[in-house]
């Protein structure tokens, strides 16, 4: 009989992401002593060590290392086939994983997620935050089984989309930023005289999208456009900013609007699945999303 089961790189896997005993027995709901006895249990009858000790905190040794490394994709085939299982019985999956771009907080989709629990279906729902091109990344490497993303999808297949709605961008630095004082429509030597801000875009494996940056301009990168709009009302930079996201800032005079010469074109946002393996949930999704959704769903 095997002496490493599922069940026991599911606990040596949340020891490591929390960093000792402790941390996962909140993550699994036991008290730290049985995590305790069933980690000594378990180098025991492996006959090696799996966690060094140091105090309340535990490090990986290199075998516990390597077990992680290779039981985590063990894990995951598990669950991958626990929800195939789930998905032919009844119809709905284990889990869903639903992915937004950043530019869209969260909360936006309460009443979304409000309307999906009613169903009590026993789908857990998982909702990521992604920014630019890592969106579609997530739906094409599979770690997304639906998003809300910006710009047109990657090539190669294995997914629909359908538009959800687009945001116009202006051009916006404070009243008191060099670049006000010109009164004239805005060249790309002037831009490139000045710091812009731009959002980071969290692909890994996908081309990085810029969108409005000058080859060689001086920049400040940041993880959102909520921190991206904050950097610049506090005078820090210049840059394209959803309209839509602004208006108070533009109402009260914190950002002035300024015309260009090379204007930022409407950005149309993209509601996207996964066509393989479509479960009951994500049905759900694709058609509650399935709406106009952008700009009405920003709360500003």
């Amino acid at each position: 009989m095997l002496k490493l089961t599922l069940e026991a790189i599911e606990l040596v896997d949340a020891i490591a992401r929390h960093g000792s005993f402790a941390g996962a027995s909140e993550r699994l709901h036991k008290v730290p002593s049985t995590i305790s006895y069933a980690v000594a249990k378990l180098e025991e009858q492996l006959g090696l060590a799996l966690f060094i000790r140091n105090g309340p905190r535990v490090t990986l040794t290199p075998a516990g290392e390597e077990l992680i490394k290779e039981g985590r994709w063990l894990l995951a085939a598990a669950r991958q086939l626990e929800s195939r299982m789930r998905q032919i019985a009844t119809g709905f999956e284990t889990e869903l994983r639903l992915v937004h771009d950043s530019l869209i907080p969260t909360s936006a989709l309460n009443e979304d997620v409000r309307a999906f629990e009613d169903l009590n279906c026993g789908t857990r729902l998982r909702i990521g935050c992604e920014a630019l091109t890592a969106t579609w990344e997530a739906l094409r490497e599979g770690r997304a089984d639906i998003v809300i993303a910006a710009g047109e999808g990657p090539a190669g297949g294995g997914y629909k989309a359908v538009p959800v709605g687009t945001l116009d961008f202006v051009f916006c630095v404070t009243a008191t930023h060099p670049l006000a004082r010109l009164q004239r429509p805005l060249t790309r030597s002037d831009l490139l005289e000045h710091t812009a801000i731009v959002v980071g875009d969290g692909a890994r494996s996908l081309t990085d999208r810029t969108v409005g940056l000058q080859s060689g301009q001086r920049r400040i990168t940041v993880p959102s456009m909520q921190a991206k709009i904050a950097c610049q009302a506090a005078g820090l930079g210049h840059g394209f900013v959803p309209r839509a996201c602004v208006r108070v800032e533009l109402e009260t005079g914190i950002l002035v609007e300024l015309q260009v010469e090379e204007p930022r074109a409407p950005e149309t946002f993209w509601l996207g699945w996964r066509t393989e393996h479509m479960g009951e949930a994500l049905k759900w999704w694709r058609n509650r999303l399935d709406r106009p959704l952008l700009p009405g769903i920003l709360p500003y």
